[in-house]
């Protein structure tokens, strides 16, 4: 049986706020506590709080949208999804890689930064990976790289954790060169990172990327992530492609986005 939470919104939610910087109150015994959206380890030890906020009450669909994505790509190759032996970058409690289950991918490796990701994917669905890594993608270890580098894999997803600093350009392109070559990509984006209007260096990176001949693009798509608490839409694109080749050193220093 599901816990249930008591989950308050702000009276309104403040449109200066980045999306990172959103917040609601977790009503307890011991009181009200203010918590934030980007407070992973907070919301992951409370069980179930995390679907209960993202996917009941704000209605997120990314993980579905993304593994749809993946799958209607691969329907243009050769390969199969069961064939795939997936890295899932910030797998968090295992939502996406219940949804590439779901689509019947049969080899899945987790890789987090915080220890509570791990322990409330473990706790909450346990039949979905075949190994879990905490680890700093920024800082990976030789032997965590050698380690992952083992399972050989040749495709990579990740969902809703680019560009507000969970998930680093240099920790994403650490867990892309981890991949084999001629392997899969998937991941999103909010939808202002691909605007030419953005003119951050995180935002120039992406789409340079995107256009490389380090990564050919199979499929790119808008759609709605999930609403905001004032119940409007947030708009991503998700994407999917095949990498080519690693991504030399050097790619993220005319961004200055070297540091984690």
């Amino acid at each position: 049986m599901k816990k249930r939470h008591r989950i308050q919104f702000p009276k309104r939610e403040t449109e200066e706020l980045e999306q990172d910087e959103a917040f609601f109150y977790l009503i307890e015994p011991a009181g009200k506590k203010k918590v934030r959206f980007h407070d992973y380890d907070v919301i992951y030890n409370k069980p179930d709080l995390y679907e209960q906020l993202f996917y009941e009450r704000l209605k997120c669909q990314s993980p579905a949208k993304v593994s749809e994505i993946l799958k209607h790509s691969l329907s243009q190759s050769e390969y199969n999804l069961s064939e795939l032996r997936v890295l899932d970058l910030g797998a968090g409690n295992g939502m996406m890689g219940e949804a590439l289950k779901k689509h019947g991918v049969s080899r899945l490796i987790g890789v987090d930064i915080i220890d509570e990701a791990q322990q409330a994917a473990e706790r909450d669905r346990p039949w979905v990976y075949d190994a879990y890594y905490v680890a700093d993608f920024c800082n990976l270890k030789e032997y965590l790289h050698d380690e992952i580098a083992s399972w050989m894999p040749d495709c990579l997803t990740t969902v809703a954790a680019l560009g507000f600093g969970d998930i680093p350009p240099k920790a994403f392109i650490t867990a892309f060169n981890l991949i084999q070559n001629e392997g899969w990509v998937a991941f999103n984006i909010k939808e202002t990172f691909l605007d030419h209007t953005d003119t951050s260096g995180f935002s120039h990176m992406i789409r340079e990327l995107i256009f490389s001949k380090y990564l050919d693009i199979y499929h790119l798509e808008r759609y709605r992530h999930r609403m905001s608490m004032d119940g409007k839409p947030l708009y991503y694109f998700g994407l999917s492609g095949r990498k080519h080749s690693d991504i030399p050193g050097g790619f993220l220093e005319k961004y200055n986005l070297t540091n984690c």
